[in-house]
């Protein structure tokens, strides 16, 4: 299965640049998704593997599609292999929908034959990087609404709750534990500033989102992703799953190395990653083998260097590469789970201190007032 694809897809490369040339970019109504994708992967393997012709797949499938940006992607995909075009070259005039890897490892099949497995495995792929999201985010959903609630109900007591008793502490001024002054100042600040303090708050978001897009932002937000305590476990962890799993099924698949390096760099935004994956590409081409890539990286677990040279020298590297992405998943999987049980007594004991703080500063004044009445 092994094929030389490097050739192949400068050909596949020039030959969309060379076709889309003349030729409008399509211009959707609608986004085509990932779903979409994932529907159209998983449908097109189907009908191939029933023998059935590829332009007659896709007219076939293009019946099936309610999303219309979906359906005149298929349409173009069509008309293009229509024309004689191969189909990666055409899969390539797409890199909005079809990624690098998409579109090698089509082109590797296309020459190998065996194009409904490779549509399989990257529907594989898909699946199992949707399962790591939603593992992610389901992790992190209970915590954040826990934060959420806490903030909504200290903000609720603050504006009306606290204002019904200034009047009534207002006997006691000068008593008032330090706790009540605090709240009762925040209290007058919310109400008497709550537009600029919404302002400011939206402002700051925006100022943030701003900065975030920009290259010094995103160096510094990809450097602290991949550094900074418990940050850097599990995006390091997370960038490693992906990252071995399309290098594993490219090379698999009789990708190049260069190739799948290539396209492996690009399935993981963040640059200092990405500058990692070049030096591994820098290895190869001075023949020192991809391990020595990962060799002395402060952010990649020693082990990953250990099976990578290990695989290199027994020839199964896409094996290891595959078992070593099952490893990290399953390890980030567990980190998150025990991150998310941790997550929710710690929030319980914050949202418990606060409202006890809040209900004391407003219970030891009530007492006082009874004393001086009394």
């Amino acid at each position: 299965m092994a094929i030389n694809t490097k050739t192949a897809q400068l050909g596949t490369q020039n030959e969309a640049r060379s076709a889309g040339a003349g030729r409008p970019k399509l211009s959707f109504g609608r986004r085509v998704t990932d779903r979409d994708r994932k529907f159209f992967t998983e449908q097109m393997a189907l009908l191939l593997e029933t023998g059935t012709p590829l332009q007659s797949s896709l007219q076939a499938l293009k019946r099936q599609l309610d999303n219309p940006a979906m359906a005149d992607l298929v349409e173009s995909l069509s008309d293009d292999i229509g024309q004689g075009m191969q189909f990666s070259a055409a899969l390539g005039r797409h890199p909005e929908v079809f990624s690098t890897t998409y579109v090698n490892l089509v082109a590797a099949s296309e020459e190998g034959g065996f194009m409904h497995e490779v549509l399989q495995q990257l529907l594989a792929l898909d699946e199992k990087r949707d399962q790591l999201k939603q593992t992610l985010v389901s992790a992190l959903s209970y915590p954040v609404f826990l934060l959420v609630f806490a903030l909504a109900v200290v903000v609720f007591v603050l504006v009306v709750v606290f204002p019904k008793f200034a009047d009534l502490f207002s006997q006691i001024a000068d008593q008032l534990p330090a706790t009540t002054v605090f709240l009762m100042a925040s209290s007058e600040v919310l109400k008497q500033h709550w537009i600029a303090l919404s302002t400011g708050v939206a402002l700051a978001l925006v100022g943030f989102r701003i900065w975030s897009a920009t290259a010094s932002g995103t160096q510094k937000l990809d450097w602290a992703k991949l550094n900074l305590p418990l940050m850097r476990h599990i995006y390091t962890q997370m960038y490693l799953v992906n990252a071995l799993r399309v290098l594993s099924l490219s090379l698999g698949n009789g990708v190049g190395m260069m190739d799948s390096l290539q396209a492996c760099k690009y399935v993981v935004k963040n640059s200092l990653f990405q500058r990692f994956i070049g030096q591994v590409e820098d290895k190869v081409e001075t023949g020192h083998g991809i391990a020595a890539g990962f060799r002395n990286v402060s952010f990649i677990p020693p082990i990953v260097e250990q099976m990578i040279s290990t695989g290199e020298e027994t020839g199964n590297l896409p094996k290891v590469l595959s078992r070593l992405a099952d490893y990290f998943e399953n390890e980030l999987s567990s980190k998150l789970r025990t991150l998310s049980r941790l997550a929710e007594p710690v929030m319980l004991l914050i949202m418990g201190g606060v409202v006890g703080l809040i209900v004391s500063s407003l219970i030891l004044p009530i007492f006082k007032l009874t004393r001086v009445v009394g």
